[in-house]
């Protein structure tokens, strides 16, 4: 029994390790990925010779899938939890606290936004109820023109932008509302009379649960394990060229014939490969853009003054170059005994991958000045890395849950064939998981 998982990021690691612990060691399983390394958007790299994650560095910890991989795989002490310090918003040139009680950043109430809007905004946001309301059950559009349109540009720009712009490296003109915030979807597919009553209903209650979770030594530590349980035979710097049906399987080259496939794959590459095999699905993935970043490390002088915040956001509009700072010595107690006080940039939005040309001295200038700019204090890097990430996320843009409805129907028809990754049902670390982990279960039984 041989199956291939093409793509060895975290959906597809997860994917070979269950198919091990669902199939045993009768089955030969196969990892193929076109990087040098396996992982995908999760890499721990170094920065002043001490490990620090250069992508994703916290997944959602209000979801069950990584402390229960943790803890099935024996590194639950690996499992950290953030300080519990807030972030700082930039916008106007200020720092201001960042809104509590939103919905990514949409409030329910006008006193959320006192010193973030104008009083026309804020005055916008109190008499949106009593405003006409229409909304089409099933329909989808991009964040901005909802949020704008009822409650103020400035509400879009200011609050929801860099929220968005942190999990998907976009904006609210480039994400839709059915696939972002799917509660409030369904609220306003509920009839609710007014937006603000759609996102009260949508808002997740009060709690005292951490919202976010991190790996003490970096995902590397998640990677490793996964790679070595799975017992797969991994293949780096392979892209996979072609995928065919053949008489009992699957032919995929140049890596020859197997019996079953999980396409782990960025939605531009499930599109090439499923071409002639699925043209409707190849169709829909082909919809599915992509957008690029970087991310500077900056390693600083200990004693150097940091705010006493998780991180800032940067507001669009703004003439800073970065669109995010991540504090990671404030923001994680394991990191505040190192001997530097460590910094992530971020750098890169949907519609512009000039970031990406930009030498790594140049980006680590600009980190370093706009971070002074902000905090008001002098930033003397003694280390940096830089980490470019080329179509590194999935916008999911006004139509994205049609896109993936369409891909998984069709796909479901081949056989012993299934997909996974990011640009299905989630771009944070638990949906990949769990689409990995779905992926592997539909195989298994198919099968068995």
């Amino acid at each position: 029994m041989r199956i291939a998982v093409v793509g060895g990021g975290i959906s597809g690691l997860v994917a070979a390790y269950r198919l091990r612990m669902l199939l045993g060691p009768r089955a030969d399983i196969l990892v193929t990925d076109r990087a040098g390394r396996v992982g995908g958007i999760l890499h721990t790299g170094e920065v002043a010779g001490e490990p620090l994650d250069l992508g994703a560095e916290a997944f959602v910890g209000r979801r069950p899938e990584v402390p229960q991989l943790l803890r099935e795989l024996g590194l639950e002490t690996q499992l950290v939890l953030p300080a519990g310090k807030r972030p700082l918003l930039w916008s106007g040139g200020v720092a201001h606290p960042l809104p509590e009680r939103t919905l990514m950043g949409i409030p329910t109430r006008a006193e959320q936004m006192r010193g973030l809007v104008d009083d026309d905004t804020l005055a916008k946001i109190a008499a949106e109820t009593k405003r006409p309301f229409a909304w089409y059950p099933d329909s989808d559009i991009d964040v901005y023109s909802l949020i704008a349109d009822r409650f103020g540009a400035q509400v879009a720009e200011r609050s929801v932008d860099p929220l968005l712009g942190g999990v998907y490296a976009g904006s609210s003109r480039s994400i839709g509302v059915r696939a972002a915030l799917p509660t409030l979807a369904a609220a306003l597919d509920g009839g609710a009379p007014s937006l603000t009553h759609a996102v009260a209903a949508a808002t997740p209650p009060p709690s005292k649960s951490p919202v976010f979770g991190g790996i003490r030594d970096g995902y590397r530590v998640l990677l490793d394990a996964l790679a070595e349980k799975s017992g797969a035979r991994i293949v780096t710097d392979a892209p996979a060229t072609r995928l065919a049906k053949s008489t009992h399987g699957w032919v995929l080259d140049p890596f020859g014939t197997v019996d079953a496939v999980v396409l782990a794959t960025p939605a531009p590459v499930t599109a090439r490969l499923l071409r002639t095999l699925a043209p409707a699905a190849a169709s829909a993935a082909a919809g599915i853009e992509l957008s690029s970043s970087v991310v500077v490390a900056l390693a600083l002088p200990r004693d150097t003054p940091l705010p006493d915040n998780s991180g800032i956001l940067v507001a669009t509009g703004e003439s800073l170059r970065a669109k995010a700072f991540t504090l990671s010595s404030r923001k994680w107690p394991h990191l505040a005994d190192r001997e530097t006080a460590l910094v992530r940039a971020s750098f890169g939005k949907f519609g512009d991958d000039s970031v990406l040309s930009w030498s790594d001295d140049k980006l680590v200038t600009a980190a370093a000045e706009d971070l002074a700019h902000v905090t008001g204090i002098a930033i003397e890097p003694v280390g940096a890395t830089v980490q470019r990430w080329p179509g590194g996320l999935a916008q999911y843009a006004p139509g994205h849950t049609d896109r993936v409805a369409e891909i998984e129907s069709v796909t479901a028809e081949l056989p012993n064939f299934a997909v996974a990754g990011a640009y299905l049902h989630g771009v944070g670390v638990p949906a990949c998981v769990a689409s990995g982990d779905a992926a592997a279960r539909r195989i298994a039984a198919q099968l068995s």
